[in-house]
């Protein structure tokens, strides 16, 4: 079947430098996207181009679509850094039936920050450019972000999930998979609409070492690096055995000795260790991968990390790496197809873009996404309701109880943040 593509507009990207701003997100206007970690990243406003797709396609169809729209944009870079020249944002849905698909979404404007250096990039649709964007006309009369309204949080169904993890646990043993991924969500409704605006800077400051994000409608922080694609170089980050933080520096220090040894846990982290390993290898003249996972600190919960860089042997897109990884052991299970069935036959939601890839894309195909974790699903049609998220990884040793106090952990970012807790 051919892909049907939308009309190409041909799209003209002009970008100067600029001073740095201090803060970021403090300058995202409504409606604004943002991708930023440690102070460094890109926010961007408005639209002069979108795609969407669905279905098992949905990936391959955007990035089909990006090259075309690149191939004739005329791109004008005085700064030549990361997420300078020609961009677009983009999150997809982790399951391919799902209805909330994929977008991808080229913005007006952004304005970045990497290596301590601003730019400002105007993008517009009639293959022209025109004089150098100014960052004060580009911003205009932006709005501060509102108050966060008071938010009501609906009960988590505790008896749903212990069976759900009964049951994984049950069909493990009966070799069915070695390991599936079982999420849970969580709804809350407020008195008026919920800006992301109000949400993400308690995430960054909180959550730092995280990436910070909001692209369409979905809003998060997270700590897990689905691939990064930057002159040939390919990276992914892989999370998987958590253990919660108790906020006693020494008890914290002794809980990461035992996470470091604990053989569930590092047995969850092999499947997912092994699943983007095997991805990398097929298009990579060479992989690095440690022999030892370390534990990744956060405020909330501690993680088995691994980061894995491999040589790509071919010019291959961060989407085309996004395609072939996603989804990961960490997010889906082992065997992947027989872990995705299980899930769709436990889980009883649909996860929306909740962990399915967010990130962004430039015109030569270098970028970044991340697996949407720790996040929060702002209803399209209803903007006061919200949906958060979070998974755990079940393998034969899991326990119903333990694995509800990892998710009850997993969800306190995006509590935090909505200020539930």
């Amino acid at each position: 079947m051919t892909l049907q593509l939308p009309s190409m507009p041909t799209l003209a990207a002009r970008t100067v430098a600029v001073d740095a701003p201090d803060d970021l997100l403090a300058l995202v206007p409504p409606g604004g996207m943002a991708w930023v970690r440690r102070g460094e990243g890109m926010i961007a406003w408005g639209e002069v181009a979108r795609f969407e797709s669905r279905g098992s396609s949905r990936i391959d169809d955007a990035a089909t679509w990006w090259r075309r729209i690149t191939r004739h944009a005329v791109v004008r870079d005085d700064a030549h850094v990361r997420g300078s020249g020609l961009v677009a944002f983009g999150s997809f849905s982790f399951a391919d039936g799902s209805a909330h698909g994929g977008a991808l979404i080229v913005p007006r404007y952004v304005l970045g920050v990497r290596d301590g250096r601003g730019f400002l990039t105007e993008i517009t649709t009639d293959g022209k450019h025109g004089a150098s964007p100014d960052l004060a006309d580009a911003l205009g009369t932006s709005s501060p972000a509102p108050a966060l309204p008071r938010l009501a949080q609906a009960p988590g169904d505790r008896e749903a999930w212990d069976a759900s993890v009964s049951a994984a646990v049950g069909r493990i043993g009966r070799g069915e998979v070695d390991k599936v991924v079982l999420a849970r969500a969580v709804s809350a409704t407020a008195e008026a609409p919920v800006d992301p605006r109000s949400v993400m800077p308690t995430l960054a400051r909180d959550y730092d070492g995280c990436w910070t994000f909001h692209v369409d409608g979905l809003v998060g922080a997270t700590p897990e690096l689905l691939a990064r694609v930057d002159h040939g170089l390919v990276t992914s980050r892989v999370l998987a055995g958590t253990i919660r933080r108790t906020g006693d520096e020494t008890a914290d220090l002794a809980r990461a000795a035992s996470l470091a040894h604990s053989s569930k846990d590092r047995e969850e982290h092999g499947y997912a260790v092994r699943s983007v390993t095997q991805v990398l290898a097929s298009h990579c003249a060479s992989v690095n991968v440690p022999d030892e996972p370390f534990v990744l600190h956060l405020p909330n919960v501690m993680h088995l990390a691994t980061d894995i860089t491999g040589s790509l042997d071919h010019a291959a897109s961060v989407l085309e790496m996004v395609r072939e990884l996603h989804p990961s052991a960490a997010v889906c299970g082992t065997p992947t197809l027989a872990a995705a069935r299980m899930i769709d036959e436990l889980e009883g939601l649909d996860r929306g873009r909740y962990a399915g890839p967010v990130g962004w894309i430039d015109a030569a195909g270098d970028g970044e996404f991340c697996i949407g974790l720790r996040s929060a699903e702002i209803d399209a049609t209803d903007p006061r309701k919200v949906r958060m998220f979070a998974g755990c990884g079940i393998v034969a040793a899991s326990e119903p109880e333990s694995e509800w106090a990892e998710s009850e952990a997993k969800l306190e970012p995006m509590r935090q943040a909505l200020g539930l807790v």
